[in-house]
């Protein structure tokens, strides 16, 4: 079935001459620029457009296909202009990516205050990097940074993977072994506590051990639950040890319903970082999101 996105991409390229200047009026990724083209060109069966380093020149049946399509695709556009105002009333709305725990420990609670429209989107971070270069995402929180060259990153705060325990955790006997630092010993007395996982993501606690132990971890936690928000409420003045990142357990760490148990020998943080891209006409309500972050996080 076609597109109608293929045709307004169409009549881009047509207009500004070049892959580049489409992507940037229609604000999306050049890479989906060129993916719409070549779905379109599949479709009718014959090149639209001769391709040279620096211009998109019409072939004849492209010239056709622009003088057939070109007052249709207008009016849509002028229909879609009206529709918006009359049901929108001029609210954008802005679609944003990140990790649910990240929502939820951030985001949340300023949802009704904000004065535009959003629709977060939760998933792994190389599907959101990809997202956001197609033009589906108009941010992303990530760790991690693509090869994307139409995407900026912007660093605003360094996480720590730590463990934590519950409060009521007997912790005396772990601090003597950490004076003393025998891996061997603490490696034993951390397996004999009870451990607490999560469904999608065990990466962390993988992490950690390899890195302050040399090796993966030979057990499971005993309770897997499915997220990092139940992992704390299950901690939350009992008993009990999680690896996640320090950030998510601010609160219940000021409230005295949790502790660090340790950072480990050799400190884990990552860089997280705001993804946008450089050509976007929602930078002030991205804007308005940073603000909230760096407020719950900085």
């Amino acid at each position: 079935m076609i597109n109608l996105e293929w045709f307004r991409t169409f009549k881009a390229i047509y207009e500004t001459g070049s892959l580049t200047g489409a992507a940037e009026s229609l604000f999306i990724s050049q890479p989906g620029v060129s993916l719409h083209l070549g779905s379109l060109e599949a479709y009718v069966g014959y090149k639209l457009f001769d391709r040279s380093s620096r211009k998109m020149v019409s072939t004849e049946r492209g010239k056709i296909l622009y003088n057939y399509v070109q007052e249709a695709i207008c009016k849509l556009e002028d229909a879609e202009k009206h529709f918006h105002k009359s049901t929108e009333k001029d609210v954008p709305t802005i679609s944003i990516g990140m990790c649910f725990e990240t929502f939820q420990f951030t985001l949340e609670s300023y949802l009704p205050t904000l004065p535009f429209n959003v629709i977060i989107k939760f998933g792994e971070y190389p599907e959101m990097l990809a997202d956001l270069d197609n033009g589906v995402l108009d941010m992303i929180v990530t760790p991690q940074k693509g090869d994307y060259k139409s995407l900026v990153y912007k660093p605003f705060f360094k996480e720590k993977i730590v463990i934590v325990a519950g409060s009521q955790t007997p912790v005396i006997d772990f601090k003597k072994l950490l004076k003393q630092k025998d891996l061997t010993e603490i490696q034993k007395w951390l397996k004999m506590q009870t451990w607490y996982g999560t469904t999608g993501d065990m990466e962390h606690l993988r992490r950690f051990w390899h890195i302050n132990f040399g090796k993966r971890p030979d057990f499971k936690p005993n309770f897997i639950v499915p997220n990092m928000s139940s992992i704390l409420r299950c901690l939350s003045g009992g008993k009990g040890i999680a690896v996640i990142p320090d950030f998510l357990s601010k609160k219940e760490l000021d409230a005295g319903n949790i502790k660090i148990l340790w950072e480990g020998n050799n400190l884990i943080e990552n860089t997280l970082y705001f993804g946008t891209r450089k050509k976007s006409i929602y930078t002030e309500q991205t804007n308005r999101i940073e603000e909230i972050f760096l407020k719950e996080m900085v």
